[in-house]
């Protein structure tokens, strides 16, 4: 008799049109606010809005704070070193999307 196994993934799909609020984006990428609001200061993260209350986040910024969540649990970056990091991987996908297929 032959075994088969199932392996089942969940995902969702977040639309760039999605606007979250900083406690949204908090427990969606599971991230302190605190950590947020230096995102955000340092440019990792722009946020319309003026203030922490009034910040609304798009679909992509959840994208970058959940890249930015690893690059700072799991290769202990610091705050500038996130911002570098996520800098240098947006140049490295312009630079892939310029190239021949």
């Amino acid at each position: 008799m032959t075994q088969t196994n199932i392996t089942w993934i969940e995902g969702s799909i977040v639309e760039n049109e999605v606007h979250m609020s900083i406690v949204e984006l908090s427990h969606a990428s599971r991230t302190p606010q605190e950590l947020i609001m230096s995102w955000v200061t340092e440019g990792v993260l722009s946020p319309e809005g003026t203030s922490p209350e009034d910040w609304r986040f798009s679909g992509d910024s959840l994208r970058r704070a959940k890249t930015a969540a690893h690059l700072t649990h799991d290769l202990e970056l610091n705050v500038p070193g996130v911002a570098l990091a996520l800098e240098l991987l947006d140049e490295i996908t312009k630079l892939r999307a310029l190239l021949p297929r």
